[in-house]
């Protein structure tokens, strides 16, 4: 699991597989049976939720809108973009 962090126990990263052809950038977010997929390309979105309250996910959002340069140079890095 590549590009990790971690907040509240949440875990933010992304797959080594990410398709073929590869989706844009992208992060990943999982605690217990709790998901969720956020893009940052072309705007940071929601893609999909399982189980994360609406509070949760714009803490998410805010932390990705914060942590936004950090996210693509750990996507970029390891995928030789």
């Amino acid at each position: 699991m590549p590009g990790k962090y971690e907040w509240r126990g949440n875990r933010f990263f992304f797959f080594s597989n990410e398709g073929s052809p590869r989706e844009s950038c992208h992060v990943h977010i999982k605690k217990g049976e709790k998901r969720t997929k956020i893009f940052l390309d072309p705007e940071i979105s929601i893609n999909y939720n399982y189980g994360y309250s609406t509070n949760e996910l714009a803490n998410f959002l805010a932390i990705i809108k914060v942590k936004e340069k950090y996210f693509r140079e750990k996507w970029n890095e390891y995928f030789d973009c």
